[in-house]
């Protein structure tokens, strides 16, 4: 019998993992920096604290039953939860969990502009039989495959779906953090009208844009799924062919015009 440390590929099982969260999309930057903060002044890639007071304080440190993690505070409400129903679900699973981490404020591994969810301590990665999911290779553990159901259902996002694929990791959706700022976990409740996607962002939403405006301009910049500088200035340039603020952040008009733009160059 596999262990559940095990690994299997999800071509091997007809499983297309880009599509595994349903409409769930990972927090994206704008979304944690404008109601959250943030966290700290510098980033890299190396794992570093906090410095944000206001952000330091809504962190806690608590038992989730077979490890300890510290994370925000909502964050970590919702992972008891989480874990009490894999306890009830899987108690083979939950009974040989342990974690990698999860407050560690650095850039997206590989990335030189997009901010981790785990700056905020809203997304944390998982081992199994003290085992970590080794990233990017198109497999995940098996018993992680089982899970991730429950994770999905109390909206949090897989990264098993991220373009290089990252099953050991598990973050809280935009609309879950959406959620707890008009609960008012951050403090006052903050307005969620952020623009649609912005420098920093990453995700499928970004992907398809970069294949939008590259079909719009004519440009090649790379459909990583990264909101970098080169996919920065290209929006740019596209708000100022077409007479838009150019701001570099894609609202509503100019997704807008860019379906249009695009629309029209495919009839």
């Amino acid at each position: 019998m596999s262990n559940l440390s095990d690994t299997v590929s999800f071509a091997s099982l007809g499983i297309d993992r880009r599509t595994l969260n349903g409409a769930l999309r990972g927090a994206r930057n704008a979304t944690m920096l404008s109601l959250v903060g943030n966290p700290r002044g510098t980033y890299d890639q190396t794992c570093r604290p906090p410095t944000n007071a206001n952000i330091r304080a809504l962190v806690e440190t608590a038992d989730l039953g077979p490890f300890r993690a510290t994370g925000l505070k909502p964050a970590v409400a919702s992972l008891k939860a989480i874990m009490a129903d894999i306890e009830a679900e899987f108690p083979a699973i939950h009974a040989v969990m342990s974690t990698a981490g999860m407050l560690c404020c650095r850039l997206v591994r590989g990335s030189s502009s997009s901010i981790s969810n785990h700056s905020w301590g809203t997304a944390i990665d998982l081992k199994l039989e003290n085992k970590l999911d080794r990233r990017g290779d198109g497999r995940t553990q098996r018993g992680l495959l089982d899970i991730h159901p429950i994770f999905n259902r109390h909206k949090w996002f897989w990264g098993a779906a991220f373009r290089t694929e990252d099953a050991m990791h598990f973050e809280a959706s935009d609309d879950l953090v959406r959620e707890w700022a008009a609960a008012g976990e951050f403090g006052a409740a903050a307005s969620t009208d952020v623009g649609i996607l912005s420098f920093g962002d990453r995700g499928p939403d970004v992907e398809e844009l970069q294949v939008l405006l590259n079909f719009a301009l004519g440009m090649d910049i790379e459909a990583d799924g990264i909101f970098g500088a080169q996919t920065r200035a290209t929006v740019m340039e596209f708000q100022r062919v077409h007479g838009l603020v150019v701001d570099g952040v894609v609202g509503e008009n100019t997704m807008t015009k860019l379906k249009e733009v695009t629309a029209q160059h495919a009839a």
